[in-house]
């Protein structure tokens, strides 16, 4: 992990998730760039024993074969072009990725600035800028959460979740529209359906899990 990350997940750790969540939503104005062009991820993979092992470019949608981009990493470094609109994942040779964690990215247009290793991160365009506060403050929720419900203190979790799901939803809002926009409204839908004793399908509310009247 770089300096630079380490310093970041610090601060992030230290502050009260709600607090960085209301930061958040309030520093995203959803702006978006034009969808016409290139998208050129520039990529760096410090570790020493990544050198000369393959690194995919994996769509999250119609994986197939024909659509999953691979290079070579060289001096630690490694890149991809494409000019497909699309959400997908960077990820090391399943052999050996144990320790390196995938990176999800928005292909846009624009240079990306990505770095593969146990935290990884990307930006340089609108929507991984984004990405990338959503998926530190993430990684923040994720460990509080964790140790709320490993001290017991279920309801305190509980109520962390819910404010990071209104987190959530409020960003795809912000966006208004395109790739991330998409991914990230359909994480947590503010309704579900479900089928009671009865055989009625009902639509309940997903945050109180009450059938809505």
């Amino acid at each position: 992990m770089s300096d630079k990350m380490k310093q970041t997940m610090r601060k992030i750790m230290c502050l009260p998730v709600v607090a960085l969540l209301l930061v958040a939503v309030a520093s995203c104005d959803g702006r978006q760039e034009p969808s016409a062009g290139l998208c050129r991820i520039h990529g760096v993979a410090p570790n020493p024993n990544l050198e000369g092992k393959q690194i995919f470019l994996v769509p999250l949608t119609n994986d197939t074969r024909w659509n999953v981009d691979s290079v070579v990493i060289r001096d630690g470094r490694f890149a991809f072009e494409r000019d497909t609109l699309m959400m997908a994942k960077i990820i090391i040779d399943y052999h050996f990725r144990q320790g390196f964690q995938p990176l999800l990215v928005v292909v846009e247009p624009g240079d990306i600035h990505v770095e593969i290793d146990s935290i990884s991160s990307a930006h340089g365009t609108p929507q991984n800028d984004s990405l990338q506060m959503w998926k530190q403050i993430t990684e923040a929720h994720n460990a509080r959460q964790f140790a709320l419900r490993k001290d017991g203190r279920v309801a305190e979790a509980d109520s962390l979740h819910l404010a990071y799901k209104r987190y959530t939803r409020q960003l795809a809002a912000n966006l208004r529209e395109g790739v991330l926009h998409d991914f990230l409204e359909n994480l947590y839908p503010l309704t579900y359906q479900k089928q009671m004793p009865d055989g009625r399908i009902v639509t309940v509310n997903a945050d109180t899990h009450e059938e809505m009247q």
